[in-house]
């Protein structure tokens, strides 16, 4: 098993040098060590990413992150595809911003309901109103989520907008991940 001491650095650096070292080796098994929790579930969601089954202790503030290597990122994919949403905006399109809300709600819906829904979506800049507590999407995004699709926000963003402590469904993330999700992607969506 490969070790990886990550302690004393904040993310997104963790999750920067755990590509670079497998991107320099074979690895079947790691584990990374960090004293930060949002680095351990980074982390861990990399490694994920990349084909490996995760488990994560923690004790006294250190988390050891396990991966061992079983199947590619795209196993368990229907058909093999990768769809991503990008939802960078409150409306669908340009025009009336009010038929864009319109059209946004009718996108949103037609996921749940689609026999292969994306695997992830991603929200920025005003899109992360969407993911808030206030807005009129959450039940809608609540149903997607509950089908299996990841909802991941911008922290950047959810920062800038002064929404952090109101995100009502997904998680929060960051732009390594964001990138790291176009670069997984077998194709982007954007309404």
């Amino acid at each position: 098993m490969e070790h990886l001491d990550l302690k004393g650095k904040k993310c997104p650096v963790p999750v920067i040098e755990t590509k670079n070292f497998l991107e320099t080796r074979a690895v079947e098994e790691i584990e990374i060590v960090v004293d930060d929790p949002a680095a351990s579930e980074n982390v861990r969601r990399f490694l994920a990413s990349r084909g490996y089954s995760t488990s994560v202790a923690e004790e006294n503030g250190i988390y050891r992150i396990e991966g061992c290597l079983d199947e590619g990122p795209l196993a368990g994919s229907p058909r093999g595809q990768r769809s991503l949403v990008y939802i960078d905006g409150e409306s669908m399109g340009r025009g009336s911003e009010d038929l864009g809300k319109v059209l946004m709600r009718a996108f949103l819906s037609t996921i749940k309901e689609l026999e292969i829904r994306p695997w992830r979506m991603v929200f920025v800049n005003s899109g992360v109103r969407l993911v808030t507590t206030d807005s009129g999407y959450m039940s809608i995004l609540k149903d997607i989520e509950e089908r299996g699709v990841e909802i991941i926000a911008c922290g950047t963003c959810l920062d800038y907008f002064d929404l952090k402590d109101k995100i009502g469904v997904g998680r929060i993330s960051n732009m390594f991940e964001i990138m790291t999700s176009f670069n997984e992607a077998t194709n982007v969506i954007r309404p």
